[in-house]
């Protein structure tokens, strides 16, 4: 399985935050008291325990509840792919492998804390688009991120890289964005007749864009709570992977992270021949309730792409319920949800049952 190249100080680092972030969780659930109105993230299993003030004294036993609570962010558009605002719980109907379920709670949760993985492909293809790329995901940045979210920043070429970890501060980011470089493997040489453009070679090792989005979503924002995204700058070709496209739509749909895809390319680069990834890329977003922009190299196309992501990343709804399945095997369960109005829905397609927390 695919690691990233980070030191031994970092690892020993993230993993001890990660274990004190685990514990404060715990200690967090079976402190707070049922009556909190609080909403349970998804998959979270809360523990909850019952005292008699008059036994203060006695030896206590903590009555243990499991609450699976499978929670959906989705955005709601009309026929002409514009948002619907002011809907409420009684204009939609949800199903479970086809069975239908109770809605527990609904809310436009669009102010809700956002995590977000900015991943740009710094491959040799992308040379002729990658500045455009770090201009105007900075500039994204910028404008989406609030005091209470945070991002981190991903490039992968040959390999996989985290460039920035998590934080808050948007000039970190920017300027990790900054920072990356083309690693393609490849030789770069000038032909005649060929404008001086890159010319892959047969050497070249490829873009491991599937072990990428898996260790995001792994590695990465498994175990954060909350609205989760990644957000993917690349021209959607895979080469040179050790994992497969469902391998990495697995790991998000586990991690509860919606996929976008920007798709740029300067098709030059392929000599006319175009290239294949839109399919996967159509896989991974749909799958996981986001979707595919095609940019191209036009820099207003990208900023425009980057707008829309912004207004539906704060136009979502939030829908949870418990479902009738009880069983936290693992198994792969299909959703649906259905406006009663007719429109379209942009939501996940299915979770793992008792996975999403891990």
């Amino acid at each position: 399985m695919p690691k990233f190249l980070i030191s031994k100080r970092h690892v020993l680092l993230v993993t001890a935050m990660a274990a004190l972030f685990s514990a404060s969780l715990s200690v967090a659930a079976q402190a707070a008291p049922q009556s909190s109105g609080q909403q349970p993230a998804p998959g979270q299993q809360p523990a909850s325990s019952d005292q008699n003030p008059d036994d203060s004294q006695q030896p206590t036993e903590t009555l243990k509840v499991r609450v699976n609570v499978v929670q959906l962010f989705f955005n709601v558009k009309d026929k002409h792919g514009a948002l619907i605002p002011n809907l409420t719980k009684d204009d939609f109907e949800i199903f479970e492998d086809g069975q239908k379920q109770t809605i527990k709670y609904f809310t436009p949760e669009t102010n809700l804390p956002l995590t977000l993985g900015m991943m740009i492909d710094s491959s040799g293809s992308q040379i002729r688009v990658l500045d455009m790329e770090k201009e105007v995901g900075g500039a994204f940045l910028k404008q989406i991120l609030t005091d209470k979210d945070e991002a981190y920043v991903i490039d992968f070429n040959v390999d996989a890289s985290l460039v920035q970890d998590f934080t808050r501060d948007v000039h970190r980011l920017q300027s990790a964005l900054n920072s990356v470089r083309i690693n393609s493997g490849v030789t770069m040489p000038t032909l005649p007749g060929a404008g001086g453009g890159p010319v892959p070679t047969a050497q070249s090792p490829g873009t491991v864009l599937y072990d990428a989005v898996y260790l995001s979503a792994h590695d990465m924002l498994a175990k954060e709570v909350g609205r989760k995204a990644m957000i993917l700058l690349t021209d959607g070709q895979d080469e040179g992977s050790r994992l497969k496209i469902k391998d990495a739509i697995e790991a998000a749909q586990k991690a509860d992270a919606i996929v976008y895809v920007l798709l740029c390319a300067d098709r030059g680069f392929y000599g006319g021949f175009g290239y294949g990834g839109e399919g996967d890329m159509r896989k991974l977003s749909e799958q996981t309730g986001g979707r595919v922009i095609n940019v191209g190299n036009k820099f207003d196309k990208l900023k425009e792409a980057f707008d829309q992501i912004a207004t539906e990343l704060r136009s979502q709804y939030n829908i949870g319920y418990t479902p009738t399945n009880p069983k936290l095997d693992g198994t792969y369960r299909k959703l649906e949800i259905k406006s009663k109005q007719n429109y379209k829905i942009q939501a996940r397609s299915g979770y793992y049952a008792g996975h999403s927390q891990e």
